[in-house]
């Protein structure tokens, strides 16, 4: 909040960290669904920082959810958030796939051997199987 005088307008800024700080309280478990409610009202309702500081001056300060970095998912047990699994070795995967099934087609065409497409099925496998590996090394490091 901007001035630490009750008595000072609150902005909208000022209403939506509260209302946030007050929905964070409620995934940890310390406010009810009406109690959270009631008091998200009141925020939006708030004319000054005293009217904002009455609702959450029964809940602590710094919530564990504040602390950097994985300590803090670890130990507040809420919504831990994980990155989009990456596609990139899928992509390349079926990109090279394509690219070996199209060679080995226009080798075939112009009088090659069979054997290209069995070379080419290879090479898109070994292709699917590092990026699937590479899709567990990266899983198995987020924990």
């Amino acid at each position: 909040m901007s001035e630490s005088s009750p008595h000072v307008r609150a902005s909208d800024a000022d209403r939506e960290r509260v209302a946030e700080r007050l929905r964070e309280h409620f995934t940890q478990g310390r406010l009810d669904e009406d109690e959270l409610a009631e008091r998200v009202a009141a925020a939006y309702r708030a004319r000054t920082l005293g009217e904002l500081a009455v609702l959450t001056e029964d809940l602590p300060g710094h919530d564990l959810a504040d602390l950097p970095g994985r300590v803090a998912g670890a130990l507040a047990g809420t919504r831990r958030q994980h990155p989009p699994v990456a596609l990139g070795p899928w992509l390349v995967g079926g990109g090279v796939g394509a690219l070996l099934a199209t060679v080995a087609t226009v080798l075939l065409v112009l009088g090659g051997e069979p054997v290209f497409y069995v070379a080419a099925a290879g090479l898109w496998g070994a292709a699917v199987v590092l990026g699937a590996a590479a899709l567990w090394i990266q899983a198995s490091r987020r924990g």
